[in-house]
């Protein structure tokens, strides 16, 4: 995490478990040591303090990683999609060889074919329900798709089935523990990174803004915290992650409540961020156009007594999402950390200082989405407690694929309930 600058020298000591561990499995990874910096700053840097280096290359590397975040945003959401499927396959790459080396997996028979062909099922299930959900009328519309729909439950489970089947029939002698380990941590993996990258499609189809407000939200967190922790860090704030300091979490917590205020502000205004992703028939093309809804329109709000006298003014215009985006950067700077201190534990566990060295200065590309993940979640959790509700757009488009009888027999009992209601005058 950006704010561990410092990977440490001395990890905590073994428990009666981690013996056991490595009694049966051979020991744990190494911590590696090698300097995985480009050549170019370390030339660039060389006079400079390891603390202060290690500075400049997260600074450099963090700045090139939000230009590349700027470029797939403007490539749109069916890109941006691919991506997050790119990173969620990298990251269960990384976990999966954690365990693959932790083990000593390499005897076993089918481990790591089966580990992806689960992973596959696990997105055909996934990524068919998406299709089927957000994109009823190209479902409907194509006859394949239609039938792959209608069948898509039982096809995921027919194919979960045949590797679970391939499993046990690769169990061997001596190695029946070790294989039910590597299964389990192969569903775990599966638990924890692909649900979780889904959800974040599922944000994302909900409108942009969903998915970019709190995706900006970790980063600045995560950078802020590490500036603050930086420069006035003085009070150890977790045993997991020693680096990290109450300074930083304190000033992280109120730059990232500041920066998405200022961020909602800014993309509600634009129908592109806010408009969820729909398939238009008569294009035959993805859009992203409507009338925004009340959460993206401007509000008159009235300023409390207390705070008038303060700021000057009684009364605020804002967007409602802006009052949504404090609830979503303070769980970012609150509980978002707790999935960085839990990869954190993760790593301390298994004694590696980074899931991977993808990236120079930060680790893997699971070091940099381990708050995210949790962030997602929560999101998802949270647009379907307090933000959506009934679409009558979904309703009408499964309302037209019903045969003629079934569409008289909804609309006879929705005039019957109106009449009943004195809503509707014969």
């Amino acid at each position: 995490h950006l704010q561990e600058s410092e990977s440490e020298n001395k990890l905590d000591g073994e428990t009666a478990s981690d013996s056991e561990s490595k009694s049966e499995f051979g020991g744990s990874l190494p911590v590696p040591t090698s300097d995985d910096t480009p050549e170019v700053l370390n030339r660039a840097l060389s006079n400079l303090s390891s603390r202060w280096k290690n500075w400049w290359v997260r600074g450099i590397l963090t700045l090139a990683m939000i230009t590349f975040f700027f470029i797939i945003i403007y490539l749109g959401p069916m890109v941006l999609m691919m991506i997050v499927m790119c990173v969620q396959i990298k990251c269960f790459h990384e976990i999966i060889t954690i365990g693959y080396n932790v083990y000593h997996s390499y005897d076993l028979p089918w481990f790591r074919t089966l580990s992806w062909y689960f992973l596959l099922c696990v997105n055909y299930f996934f990524y068919g329900e998406t299709v089927t959900d957000y994109f009823f009328t190209l479902v409907q519309r194509e006859e394949p798709l239609r039938i792959l729909s209608k069948y898509h439950r039982f096809i995921s489970f027919a194919l979960y089935l045949t590797g679970f089947c391939m499993f046990v029939l690769s169990l061997v002698k001596k190695h029946y523990r070790l294989q039910f380990y590597m299964f389990g941590w192969t569903h775990v993996t599966l638990l924890i990174v692909v649900t979780q990258s889904h959800l974040i499609i599922h944000n994302l189809f909900e409108g942009m803004i969903w998915f970019i407000v709190p995706i900006s939200c970790v980063i600045c967190n995560d950078i802020m915290a590490y500036m603050f922790g930086f420069f006035f860090g003085r009070t150890p704030l977790i045993k997991l992650s020693p680096k990290k300091t109450w300074e930083g979490f304190i000033g992280g917590f109120f730059a990232t409540v500041l920066f998405g205020l200022l961020l909602s502000y800014v993309m509600s205004g634009y129908r592109c961020f806010t408009c969820p992703v729909e398939f238009n028939n008569d294009t035959n093309s993805f859009t992203v156009d409507c009338e925004p809804s009340e959460l993206f329109q401007l509000q008159e709000y009235n300023i409390p007594l207390v705070l008038q006298s303060v700021v000057g003014w009684k009364t605020l215009r804002m967007y409602p999402f802006q009052i949504h985006s404090i609830a979503l950067s303070t769980f970012a700077s609150l509980i978002g950390p707790f999935g960085g201190f839990f990869a954190s534990g993760f790593k301390r566990a298994f004694k590696i200082k980074d899931f991977a060295n993808t990236i120079p200065g930060h680790g893997g590309i699971m070091d940099r989405f381990d708050c995210q993940y949790l962030m997602a979640t929560f999101v998802n959790v949270y647009i379907a407690s307090f933000i959506r509700g009934p679409n009558p757009s979904k309703l009408i488009q499964q309302f037209l694929t019903l045969r003629p009888d079934q569409q008289l027999h909804i609309f006879n009992t929705l005039k019957a309930h109106l009449v009943d209601k004195a809503n509707l005058s014969l």
